[in-house]
Protein backbone atom coordinates (compact mmCIF):
# COMPACT_ATOMS: atom_id res chain seq x y z
CA UNK A 1 0.00 0.00 0.00
CA UNK A 2 1.40 3.13 -1.10
CA UNK A 3 -0.36 6.50 0.04
CA UNK A 4 0.50 10.57 0.31
CA UNK A 5 -0.14 13.17 2.58
CA UNK A 6 -4.07 14.57 1.97
CA UNK A 7 -5.35 11.07 0.58
CA UNK A 8 -8.08 9.54 2.09
CA UNK A 9 -8.10 6.18 3.99
CA UNK A 10 -11.22 3.89 4.22
CA UNK A 11 -11.20 1.15 6.57
CA UNK A 12 -13.92 -1.84 5.99
CA UNK A 13 -16.31 -2.59 9.48
CA UNK A 14 -15.07 -6.15 10.40
CA UNK A 15 -18.68 -7.06 11.61
CA UNK A 16 -22.16 -7.29 10.50
CA UNK A 17 -23.38 -3.82 11.67
CA UNK A 18 -20.08 -2.37 12.08
CA UNK A 19 -19.80 0.81 10.33
CA UNK A 20 -16.59 1.88 8.33
CA UNK A 21 -14.03 4.37 9.59
CA UNK A 22 -13.16 7.06 7.64
CA UNK A 23 -9.76 8.95 7.73
CA UNK A 24 -7.35 11.43 6.23
CA UNK A 25 -3.74 10.81 6.13
CA UNK A 26 -1.81 13.70 7.33
CA UNK A 27 1.73 12.41 7.25
CA UNK A 28 3.29 8.86 5.39
CA UNK A 29 6.49 7.70 8.31
CA UNK A 30 7.15 4.68 5.76
CA UNK A 31 9.62 4.69 2.72
CA UNK A 32 8.06 5.35 -0.35
CA UNK A 33 4.28 6.49 0.40
CA UNK A 34 4.69 2.89 2.80
CA UNK A 35 3.07 2.82 6.57
CA UNK A 36 2.79 3.72 8.35
CA UNK A 37 0.74 6.45 8.48
CA UNK A 38 -0.51 9.50 11.10
CA UNK A 39 -4.05 9.77 10.10
CA UNK A 40 -6.83 11.97 11.51
CA UNK A 41 -9.94 10.10 11.94
CA UNK A 42 -13.75 11.54 11.30
CA UNK A 43 -14.26 12.37 14.64
CA UNK A 44 -10.63 14.29 14.94
CA UNK A 45 -8.57 11.95 16.66
CA UNK A 46 -4.90 11.65 15.06
CA UNK A 47 -3.27 8.28 15.44
CA UNK A 48 -0.79 6.07 14.22
CA UNK A 49 -2.02 3.90 11.81
CA UNK A 50 -0.50 0.36 10.00
CA UNK A 51 -3.05 -0.65 7.40
CA UNK A 52 -4.30 -4.12 7.03
CA UNK A 53 -6.09 -5.77 3.95
CA UNK A 54 -9.28 -4.12 5.31
CA UNK A 55 -8.44 -0.42 4.87
CA UNK A 56 -8.33 1.05 1.10
CA UNK A 57 -6.36 4.27 -0.06
CA UNK A 58 -8.36 6.69 -1.79
CA UNK A 59 -5.97 9.18 -4.22
CA UNK A 60 -7.51 12.76 -4.23
CA UNK A 61 -7.29 15.01 -6.48
CA UNK A 62 -3.52 16.79 -6.48
CA UNK A 63 -2.23 20.03 -8.57
CA UNK A 64 -0.32 19.61 -11.53
CA UNK A 65 3.60 19.02 -10.42
CA UNK A 66 2.30 16.70 -7.38
CA UNK A 67 3.61 13.66 -7.02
Amino acid sequence: MRAHSGDALLVRGHHVGEQDRQAVIIEVHGHDGEPPYVVRWEDGHESVFFPSCDAFVSRLSRREGDG
